[in-house]
């Protein structure tokens, strides 16, 4: 696995920023959401959504390539991978769609119950974070000063008219939810996002997401 992640890391395209790319090495699959500062790499089976490895952190491009330093690592107590430079290739496939409302980074800050809001402190270094970017979604859940991973999903997504409606293409924790479609409500009120639905286990939730700047 190792060699094969290596292998991943080195096809970075610098010069294509901000876009969602893919590209297979042995089998695999692998995305990559990336804006102007953040990266996320994740690796899965196209046919079953079998889940491999994730990983992804804020970056800087540099004359050498694109610097990025790690807050999840999946596969990190094999590679121990906290930070890495990227190099130039440009043999990715761009797949981005077109942008929608909601696209970018945020950090789940709580829920809504029955006697009000329930916040979250979002400077632990506990964090879940989900990612929007060009019709496509991915949610993480790590600890940023262990190197802990607890679980991700991702997929596309559409969102309009206050529907925002997820498709999964992997998730970690259980890929027979693979292909599964989850409709929800949305509504933003400035860096809030309110989302309520049912989730992957039909249970319904309201959880409100704040925008990561």
């Amino acid at each position: 696995m190792k060699k094969i992640t290596l292998l991943f890391l080195l096809c970075l395209p610098i010069v294509l920023l901000s876009q969602v790319f893919t590209f297979k090495v042995n089998g695999q699959n692998h995305r990559i959401l990336m804006d102007n500062n953040y990266l996320i790499e994740t690796v899965f089976m196209k046919n079953d959504g079998t889940f491999i490895l994730s990983r992804g952190g804020y970056y800087i491009k540099t004359a050498n390539g694109i610097d990025i330093t790690f807050e999840f690592n999946s596969n990190y107590a094999l590679d121990s991978l906290t930070s890495f430079r990227y190099s130039l290739n440009k043999t990715w496939k761009n797949i981005s769609q077109s942008s929608q409302v909601l696209e970018g980074k945020w950090l789940m800050a709580g829920r809504v119950k029955a006697e009000g809001e329930q916040r979250r402190d979002l400077t632990a270094s506990r964090k879940t974070l989900k990612f929007l970017l060009d019709g496509y979604f991915q949610w993480t859940a790590f600890d940023a000063k262990s190197m802990r991973f607890m679980g991700s999903g991702g997929g596309t997504y559409s969102a309009q008219n206050k529907e925002y409606i997820e498709t999964l293409d992997y998730f970690s924790r259980d890929n027979t939810k693979v292909g599964k479609i989850l409709p929800f409500g949305f509504l933003q009120k400035d860096n809030d996002w309110y989302h309520k639905g049912l989730n992957s286990k039909g249970k319904l939730m309201h959880e409100i997401w704040h925008k990561r700047i």
